[in-house]
């Protein structure tokens, strides 16, 4: 079984609650084993122009899937709770996002799928979540801690929503 780090936010809508039914699904899926989520965060828009903010957690899970099998499962869910398909190569607001931070320590760059994804050094919105669940962890490609990384980032603050935790 694979131990994989997903990144979920929202910026549209019920903000914390698409982020807990996308984890509640994310638990239904033949395969997919809940272990702990990080508390929820409120963060700034990154990369893209809106004034909403975001609510982003992250989730560690099990899996049996494959990569890409549980990137199909994720798209399946950002779908199912009402994610539409981007407009050209803009950042949209959005029902509910989930990337595939970490799959084990598997490097993949495919067209449709890169592990560790591409911008996890470089936004606080999934280092500081990653900081409370695995800040020893070592990227595989950069071969830094997730302290390391959260130490390196240019603007490290982030807004720290309800201290909520979901349990399963």
């Amino acid at each position: 079984m694979a131990i994989v780090y997903l990144s979920l936010g929202s910026n549209k809508g019920d903000r914390i609650g698409y982020v807990q039914q996308a984890t509640v699904l994310l638990g239904a899926v033949e395969g997919i084993t809940i272990i702990r989520t990080s508390a929820f965060y409120e963060t700034e828009p990154w990369g893209m122009s809106t004034e909403t903010w975001f609510v982003n957690a992250v989730v560690e899970i099990k899996t049996k899937l494959s990569p890409q099998a549980l990137l199909a499962e994720c798209q399946r869910i950002e779908r199912q709770l009402g994610k539409t398909p981007r407009e050209g190569n803009e950042y949209q607001d959005r029902n509910i996002d989930i990337d595939i931070l970490f799959y084990n320590n598997e490097i993949i760059n495919e067209e449709s799928l890169t592990i560790p994804h591409k911008f996890v050094h470089l936004r606080a919105f999934t280092l500081v979540p990653l900081l409370e669940l695995i800040p020893d962890y070592v990227h595989p490609v950069l071969h830094k801690t997730i302290s390391e990384l959260h130490n390196d980032l240019e603007n490290p603050e982030m807004v720290f929503l309800y201290g909520t935790r979901v349990e399963f």
